[in-house]
């Protein structure tokens, strides 16, 4: 049935059943990807289909995808922007199977990985994650719609998180008192965020909002930075975003699923890395406020990724996949134990941060 309906598919953008073959492809969990690939032709694409449980109306991606693409391809023309190829009607996606799908281009030669193992691989995330930003900090981001409502918006996942607080059971309370006690406390990273968040000089801007290192290609031979993808996340928001969320999942060598908080600690020299790779794009960009807040953007992201767990826990696991009970509470701990680094290391960090704008 998969195949028929993959067929069906490609034959949207003019290739007949014969002429392809087809295979699962990566290891992304919200959308499903094959690699396609021509034959007698050495020609291969991407195909996805679009998750719309997470993506309630992908045709707003598609939206997206393309102000930014015909934005780059006007002001930036030699840019690689993984834009969508349009199906033979002209369409930006093919809706086939109640399903929306999506084709790129195959970008040869290139690797992505789902950990990383080396500082330079942070640095060149960075950089390409920050040259992206730097190309579009003239383009108008209202133009773009939220494809996720309120994805990096910590007010409401507080907000959801007291809603879930008071509506869970008393021995979910019980289990999880340390977490919601440092919930509580770490509110004021949201109090900080709102003190500066309608300033002129905290703009918005149009950012990835998804910059874990598995959405950054690299050439194969020289492990050099060649584009971001995965762009279905790409919407108006704040800087701290898309630095925040490479802080939150470059620095520390364990993943947000490591339950032993004893091994969770922050990789200075990663750190560094990522600070000096998008300031080398965005030093210049970047406003006074949004230099102040650089350092917080970690703290940001780290606690939104925490209440969001420990809310997902409190309200009996319906978001986030678990593979045993108590795994968002073992996430949420996970979390707070790396914000609780920023605060520990913050002396050593913060003299990193000035000593790289220093240089920008």
């Amino acid at each position: 049935m998969e195949n028929q309906l993959i067929d069906q598919v490609l034959n949207e953008y003019g290739f007949e059943a014969g002429q392809v073959n087809y295979k699962p492809f990566g290891t992304g969990h919200i959308n499903s990807t094959w690699l396609i690939s021509i034959q007698n032709s050495s020609e291969q694409f991407i195909l996805q289909s679009i998750n719309s449980n997470v993506f309630k109306e992908p045709e707003i991606i598609a939206a997206n995808v393309k102000l930014l693409s015909d934005y780059l391809k006007k002001h930036n023309p030699d840019y690689l922007f993984v834009g969508a190829i349009p199906t033979r009607d002209g369409k930006e996606m093919a809706f086939v199977g109640d399903i929306y799908w999506r084709l790129t281009d195959f970008i040869k030669n290139s690797v992505s990985f789902d950990t990383l193992s080396d500082p330079d691989q942070a640095y060149e995330a960075a950089m390409q994650f920050g040259r992206l930003n730097r190309l579009l900090a003239d383009f108008d981001a209202s133009q773009l719609k939220e494809t996720i409502p309120g994805f990096h918006d910590l007010g409401l996942r507080y907000k959801q998180f007291a809603e879930a607080l008071e509506n869970t059971s008393e021995t979910f309370k019980q289990k999880a008192g340390p977490e919601i006690q440092k919930a509580r406390h770490y509110s004021f990273i949201l109090d900080y965020f709102n003190s500066f968040k309608n300033s002129r000089d905290f703009p918005n801007r149009a950012m990835h909002h998804d910059t874990k290192i598995s959405n950054m290609l690299f050439d194969k031979d020289t492990m050099k930075g060649i584009c971001v993808i995965d762009l279905d996340t790409m919407m108006s928001g704040k800087f701290i975003s898309d630095l925040g969320d490479m802080m939150r999942t470059y620095l520390c060598a364990f993943s947000e699923n490591e339950p032993d908080t004893d091994k969770i600690f922050i990789r200075i020299e990663y750190f560094e890395a990522i600070v000096r790779g998008y300031l080398h794009e965005m030093g210049s960009i970047l406003t006074e406020i949004e230099k102040d807040l650089i350092l917080f953007s970690g703290k940001y992201l780290i606690y939104m990724q925490a209440i969001r767990f420990l809310s997902d826990y409190l309200n009996g696991n319906i978001y986030y996949p678990i593979s045993y009970p108590e795994q968002n509470l073992d996430r949420t701990r996970n979390q707070f134990k790396l914000l609780a680094e920023f605060f520990e290391k913050e002396k050593i960090l913060v003299g990193i941060v000035n000593q790289c704008l220093k240089e920008n």
